[in-house]
């Protein structure tokens, strides 16, 4: 998720010989604006239009443009031939093209789809060229051979162009750094339509970090930026070529974390808005909201997750609580809902715990998202009895329903990461009923602790189960040591009921009383050993009886159907013993 690499780091001022006059020297770009004559500057001052800041939340670029419009010209521009001089490139390039603008963005596609980074250059800066026929003819450069290749060509076609120095936040910038020293980044601003515009074709190109190699991967996101989205990882040296009303401070630019991938995302707003936090009592909250339903993942000091994300309807909330003092850094990536793809780094934040809030423990082995979402309502699940994703519960037992949408296969189960919870343990301290409009979940829990209790619903496209919705189950008694559930069979209907007895081991010796909704079923009967306890039906449509477990180690629960009431069918069987201690 890094951007390109920026010459940041190299702090002194660099000059490197290079064929014809151009040289990578970010302070010579600056003397040289300084030498403008004066009446130039008025004039050049005149012709720049500035855009209000913060962003209006309107549109991505700075002008309005139709990006399909481009799909021929795109297609054309990328595959030319560049076997030649940056003149006669730029005359294949523009020669179907009818206006500045169409040439500006076959400019563009071309150096965005042919020029490489050059990392290798980066490491040793003597050895790099900016000039701009050598960038074409080795088909590599770092940001300065971006911008002057661009500037020569744009010159070529006849549009105004002019190259930018300043400070980014590349793939050596560093969550919270703050800026000094001599520019580390280069770019371009382009007239077009009467008003100039910002673009970064080192950008647009493609991706690398550090020592890794570099790796084209166009992004429109760089064309034509709109100037308050451009700020947020670009700062010029001079305030003007900002094109912002008013002007963004370096102060502020330093506290600015989004990244492009964000606005991509269709995202608007994200709180707290400024890159360096501070948690109170050991956690530290995060809002995000935009225009689209989006899937969202965190790293905390890259490898952590200790926090509880909940989607939001068009972005998400998310409490974090860092495990140890001191500052750290914390990354959020997302991904549209129907994206395959990778989920992208939209935002950072320096994060610095003063207390860590040790009664909060996220279990390992919970997956974020948790609680109710737009994402369990997608799956058919509706009005749940619990909005909040944390349950506590001082009994060890909580009950969870949702109101159902459509005919669906779903199971829950339960984990900790305090706990050895083997399969049986996962089912069976959960009892589904489910009836025609909705689903209950009974939850006892075997001991104290946190736990999730996860719901997956099957794809109604194939055989495979999605978690839907999770819960985070947090119980402090040490009392609390619920035995797990009776087993059932596959041939429990998921819309009988079971009000009693609850606990799957049933005491020695003991009269226990049965009571079951089981219905369409001639006859229930409770059978053990040789003894059979047949249970009656009642004018509420609840079979009950009277059971002895004397002389038994399990108990049976059998039916009988109306076209076969001599075949007794198994659908539950308790235990009879003593509980069983989980420590």
């Amino acid at each position: 998720h890094d951007d390109i690499l920026s010459p940041s780091g190299h702090k002194d001022n660099i000059q490197i010989a290079s064929k014809g006059n151009w040289r990578f020297s970010f302070r010579n770009r600056v003397q040289d604006e300084a030498t403008v004559q004066p009446k130039r500057k008025k004039l050049e001052d005149k012709q720049i239009t500035t855009y209000r800041y913060p962003w209006d939340k309107a549109s991505l670029k700075s002008l309005q443009i139709d990006l399909k419009a481009f799909e021929k010209l795109d297609a054309y521009a990328a595959k030319v031939n560049a076997n030649q001089t940056v003149d006669l490139l730029v005359k294949e390039l523009i020669r179907n093209t009818h206006s500045d603008l169409e040439k500006t963005r076959a400019i563009w596609i071309w150096i965005c789809h042919h020029i490489e980074y050059d990392t290798e250059g980066l490491k040793d800066l003597s050895q790099v060229s900016c000039d701009p026929n050598d960038v074409l003819r080795t088909r590599k450069g770092v940001c300065a051979g971006y911008s002057s290749l661009f500037e020569s060509m744009c010159s070529i076609a006849g549009v105004k162009c002019k190259s930018m120095s300043g400070y980014s936040k590349g793939g050596r910038y560093k969550t919270g750094q703050t800026f000094s020293g001599d520019s580390t980044h280069e770019w371009n601003m382009v007239y077009l339509e009467g008003s100039w515009h910002l673009l970064d074709s080192t950008w647009g190109a493609g991706t690398t970090s550090h020592n890794e190699p570099f790796t084209f991967k166009y992004n429109e996101f760089y064309f034509l930026t709109h100037p308050a989205l451009f700020i947020e990882d670009h700062f010029p040296e001079e305030n003007k070529h900002q094109l912002l009303e008013p002007c963004v401070s370096l102060k502020q630019f330093e506290k600015l974390n989004r990244k492009c991938y964000f606005y991509k995302m269709g995202l608007l707003s994200s709180w707290p808005d400024t890159v360096t936090v501070e948690t109170v009592k050991g956690k530290v909250t995060f809002t995000l909201e935009g225009r689209h339903h989006l899937l969202f993942l965190f790293h905390l000091n890259k490898t952590e997750t200790p926090g509880l994300m909940q989607l939001t309807e068009h972005g998400m909330k998310l409490d974090v609580y860092p495990q140890k003092t001191g500052e750290q850094i914390l990354q959020i990536f997302a991904k549209r809902e129907d994206s395959e793809g990778v989920y992208d780094w939209i935002l950072d934040y320096k994060v610095i715990c003063k207390s860590v809030d040790t009664n909060m423990k996220i279990p390992k082995c919970l997956m974020n998202p948790v609680g109710p979402s737009w994402l369990s309502e997608k799956a058919g699940l509706f009005q749940p009895s619990h909005q909040d994703p944390v349950i506590y519960t001082e009994d060890g037992c909580c009950t969870v329903s949702f109101a159902l949408k459509g005919k669906l296969s779903i199971f829950a189960t339960l984990d900790s990461s305090e706990i050895q919870m083997t399969s049986d343990m996962k089912h069976r301290h959960i009892f589904q009923t489910q009836r025609e409009n909705d689903v209950e979940f009974k939850v006892r829990l075997p001991t104290s602790g946190t736990y999730v209790l996860c719901v997956n619903v099957k794809d109604p496209n194939g055989d495979t189960y999605t978690s839907q919705c999770k819960y985070v189950i947090f119980c402090t008694n040490h009392t609390v040591h619920w035995p797990q559930f009776p087993l059932v069979y596959g041939t429990w209907a998921k819309h009988y009921e079971l009000l009693g007895p609850l606990d799957g081991i049933l005491p020695e010796n003991s009269n226990i009383s049965f009571k079951l909704r089981v219905p369409d079923v001639t006859e229930v009967s409770v059978r053990g050993g040789k003894s059979s306890f047949p249970l009656s039906l009642t004018p509420q449509g609840y079979w009950e009886g009277m059971c002895s477990t004397g002389g038994n180690q399990e108990l049976n629960v059998t039916v009988s159907f109306k076209d076969n009431p001599n075949v007794y069918n198994y659908i539950m069987q308790y235990e009879v013993g003593k509980k069983k201690q989980i420590k």
